[in-house]
């Protein structure tokens, strides 16, 4: 299984974010956790470590749809306006509670990897996993 550099979760919720850390911890595929709690913040660390450190610049951004001061959807929007050098992530995936058919609609014409319900699990981790990382050559886990 590839072992993914960082992984970035960004949700309104400060538990969902500690109980999605700690699956990942468990899972022991991700060298890096970085956590916000909007779009704001997120694209803070993005900008911060997609200059400074390259090593903690997420492979994987995990993203809810509903936040304060910056949704999912602005987020994206923002995200893919940043010179493609910055653009870390080429895998976001959307995860949410939100399963209004327009939130879904809306995601599907969006360069997104996905648009899975709360929480995530095990199950869910390693098929993002399988459909975006497996042909990547990393050191075994």
């Amino acid at each position: 299984m590839p072992r993914l550099r960082c992984v970035l979760l960004v949700d309104d919720d400060p538990t969902t974010n500690y109980l999605h850390r700690k699956l990942l911890n468990k899972l022991g595929v991700v060298e890096h956790i970085l956590t916000a709690l909007n779009g704001v913040e997120a694209m803070a660390l993005v900008n911060a470590q997609c200059h400074d450190d390259f090593r903690t610049c997420p492979d994987l951004i995990l993203l809810d749809v509903n936040m304060p001061l910056m949704n999912g959807f602005e987020f994206l929007d923002a995200y893919h306006s940043l010179p493609t050098s910055q653009q870390c992530a080429k895998v976001v995936v959307m995860l949410t509670t939100s399963l209004h058919p327009r939130d879904v609609e809306r995601a599907h014409h969006l360069p997104v990897s996905g648009f899975l319900t709360k929480p995530l699990t095990t199950d869910k981790f390693l098929d993002i996993i399988q459909a975006n990382f497996a042909a990547r050559v990393t050191e075994p886990i």
